[in-house]
């Protein structure tokens, strides 16, 4: 019997979700029937903007602004928000420098926006779920958390550790013969702006997604209660490729181009405001 969470009737909670694959996946849940979609930003204009986006859908919709690196922060707005049944950690943020180009404070937020930031929602909501013995726990993490990228040496971490975070959560919810599902999402990049001016060197093989598709996705994962989706499909084979040496490995990864696709690597332009982010969705190439 599946473990997926259908989306019509539940009550989703979404990190990020004022813009990018966030927002497209609040409107795609709107759509299949939610309940309630419950955004979280950091930005509450933007945060806003989505919820009247939603209800103009005819489908109830909250909005806080939130930092999800912030624990007391997360878990006073948790109890505010009450029970949901399916929580979506999308929110991300990168810094695109080399290590030592990278100041301490940018690093820290790198860590505690994509990685702490699971630990905080996780524990708030995850209670109410296990009552229930029925929900969904969903992280959006990247390609880059399965092999390290030049230029991402804070972010690639961050995104192993959202791995390793879902992966051993799985595994106790497993010892526990609990019905609770979690979902790990691992994509290339996307077309959002996050990473605006990445390139890739073969885009049949490993081509910049399109965050559309990719938030369709992810809610069809949610609903058929996979475990893990790594887009594309050749990324699945990086374990196998770790059998080699590590040179042999190396050679494999520069010949893919992995390590020179940060080498114009821009971020959002225009600053990090509502508005350059509203923009960037609409023009520039990004990921997550």
């Amino acid at each position: 019997m599946t473990r997926g969470t259908k989306i019509a009737g539940s009550r989703i909670l979404i990190t990020g979700a004022g813009s990018g694959i966030g927002r497209l996946m609040a409107l795609e849940a709107a759509d299949r029937g939610a309940a309630e979609v419950i955004i979280w930003d950091l930005s509450a204009e933007t945060g806003e903007a989505v919820r009247q986006e939603i209800e103009a859908k005819g489908v109830r919709a909250r909005t806080f602004s939130v930092n999800v690196g912030e624990s007391a922060q997360v878990a006073s707005t948790a109890q505010d928000v009450g029970d949901i049944d399916i929580l979506v950690n999308c929110a991300g943020v990168v810094t695109g420098k080399k290590l030592l180009d990278a100041d301490e404070a940018a690093i820290r937020r790198t860590f505690d926006v994509n990685t702490m930031a699971l630990y905080w929602t996780t524990k708030a909501f995850l209670p109410g779920i296990l009552e229930r013995n029925h929900g969904s726990i969903v992280n959006i993490a990247s390609a880059a958390g399965l092999t390290g990228v030049a230029k991402q040496t804070d972010y690639s971490a961050s995104k192993w550790a959202a791995v390793g975070f879902t992966e051993s959560l799985r595994g106790e919810l497993r010892a526990e013969g609990s019905r609770v599902n979690t979902l790990v999402v691992c994509p290339f990049y996307i077309n959002t702006g996050m990473f605006a001016g990445v390139q890739t060197k073969f885009p049949r093989l490993l081509p910049i997604l399109e965050e559309n598709n990719v938030s369709t996705q992810v809610i069809d994962s949610i609903e058929s209660g996979r475990e893990q989706l790594v887009m594309p499909s050749l990324v699945r084979l990086v374990p196998g490729v770790r059998l080699l040496p590590t040179r042999a490995f190396d050679a494999v990864m520069d010949f893919l181009g992995v390590n020179q696709t940060m080498d114009h690597f821009t971020g959002r332009t225009g600053g990090d405001s509502p508005r350059s982010r509203r923009a960037a969705r609409r023009r520039q190439p990004a990921g997550v």
